[in-house]
């Protein structure tokens, strides 16, 4: 065999093993785990701007928003770009191996209002069931949710237009919920828009979602047609996936730091204990 047609072999095998791990990680995006970031501080401090984190899609089974339908692509050397097809709309309602969520579930869905966009809440209202914030308390079914304080919960907050960074002290309360599921809420202002709403009656096949940063999450206390934008009731099928896991956590938040240009201080930069925390 000649040394040109052995070379040929290895590219050829390198090409196939590319487009193998290519076709894995393709089935593992489309059917199992999907990757997102955190993009705002609505669920501190269970999950921070800058976390990564890995929602698991066949919890609830799939529906139509759990697959990436369209990708942008652009070609390499080139200015040309667009958004390409990859599944076709073979399912227009329901869900295929469908699992009811359970309260306290930390779950990643598609705005109601505007399906392009994906929101990361916690499940606190069931189908049928009252919801109701009296004093910035929760309550369901008439029943207050227990909530007992946990001490503080400190971080630095940052303003994108201004650039300026100050310390923010919360006071963070435990909260139990009625399935037995605890979980940190914080509270920055006795007196939030959202302390006193409701009552609010969950319909059938939809779900109540509620930040963890109270006084910081626009959830399902707010309509989706009131002014500023809003979750309300929460359909089933717009349901993509349970959060998991934390894989990597960087202050991106922060002016300066996790800059592609200035990688000696990533090091620094990123939350190490964060990274492989399960989110509950």
């Amino acid at each position: 065999m000649s040394r040109k047609s052995e070379g040929g072999e290895g590219i050829g095998e390198t090409i196939k093993i590319v487009v193998q791990a290519l076709a894995i990680a393709l089935v593992v995006r489309v059917f199992l785990y999907q990757p997102f970031n955190i993009p705002s501080g609505s669920m501190k401090e269970t999950l921070l701007i800058g976390d990564f984190i890995f929602v698991s899609k066949m919890s609830y089974g799939l529906s139509r928003y759990s697959f990436p339908r369209y990708v942008d692509l652009c070609i390499p050397l080139t200015d040309s770009c667009g958004t390409y097809r990859i599944l076709p709309d073979f399912m227009s309602s329901g869900r295929v191996l469908g699992a009811e969520p359970k309260r306290g579930d930390v779950i990643v869905f598609k705005l109601p209002s505007d399906t392009s966009k994906d929101y990361i809440k916690r499940l606190v209202g069931l189908p049928g069931e009252t919801v109701q914030m009296t004093g910035g308390v929760l309550s369901i079914n008439g029943k207050a949710v227990p909530k007992v304080p946990a001490g503080t919960f400190t971080n630095l907050e940052c303003d994108n237009y201004s650039g300026r960074c100050r310390q923010e002290t919360y006071k963070r309360f435990e909260e139990t919920l009625p399935n037995g599921v605890k979980h940190h809420t914080l509270d920055l202002n006795p007196n939030g828009a959202a302390d006193d709403v409701g009552p609010f009656t969950v319909p059938e096949g939809h779900y109540f979602m509620m930040g963890d940063n109270r006084d910081n999450s626009i959830d399902s206390r707010f309509g989706s047609k009131d002014d500023g934008g809003g979750v309300g009731f929460v359909p089933y099928e717009n349901l993509v996936g349970r959060a998991d896991v934390i894989f990597y956590s960087c202050a991106s938040d922060e002016p300066g730091r996790c800059g592609w240009l200035s990688p000696w201080s990533w090091p620094f930069d990123i939350r190490w204990s964060r990274i492989f925390n399960v989110v509950k």
